[in-house]
């Protein structure tokens, strides 16, 4: 029983590895999301503000703040698609965690269970069955 429960200690210590990896994962793809999304946001309100512009000039100025607007709306798509993306990558990940994280616990209820069957085994007494000695006896 005891190596049962070295085993689970250890099966234990790499699925806390593993929940720690997940962990360092879906941390990392959260912050590319956020990242990903500030950048959709600051280029939108760029975009924004390029269009309401209207120190045009003439028609050649007006047109290359339009063409730089457009761009700029065209990037903030491209972002907000890459962050719709990412979050799909953190959601995953962060399911991946709460996996792991059950895995974790699921071995650590095991190895509750594994000492309090030694404990119990260790407290009841062993009975067996005593030889007994009859000497004969003899009367002479």
């Amino acid at each position: 029983m005891k190596q049962t429960l070295h085993r689970l200690q250890r099966l234990e210590r790499l699925r806390a590895i593993a929940r720690q990896t997940a962990a360092i994962e879906a941390a990392e793809a959260e912050a590319g999301r956020a990242q990903l999304a500030a950048l959709a946001d600051r280029t939108g309100r760029l975009a924004a503000d390029y269009a309401r512009a209207g120190d045009a000039t003439d028609g050649a100025a007006l047109v290359q703040v339009a063409r730089f607007a457009g761009s700029l709306q065209g990037l903030c798509r491209a972002t907000r698609a890459d962050a719709k993306r990412a979050q799909a990558i953190a959601d995953q990940r962060m399911t991946a965690l709460a996996e792991a994280e059950r895995r974790r616990a699921a071995i650590e209820d095991r190895i509750t269970a594994a000492r309090a069957q030694i404990a119990v085994r260790a407290s009841k007494p062993t009975l067996t069955a005593r030889k007994s000695r009859i000497e004969p006896w003899h009367e002479t």
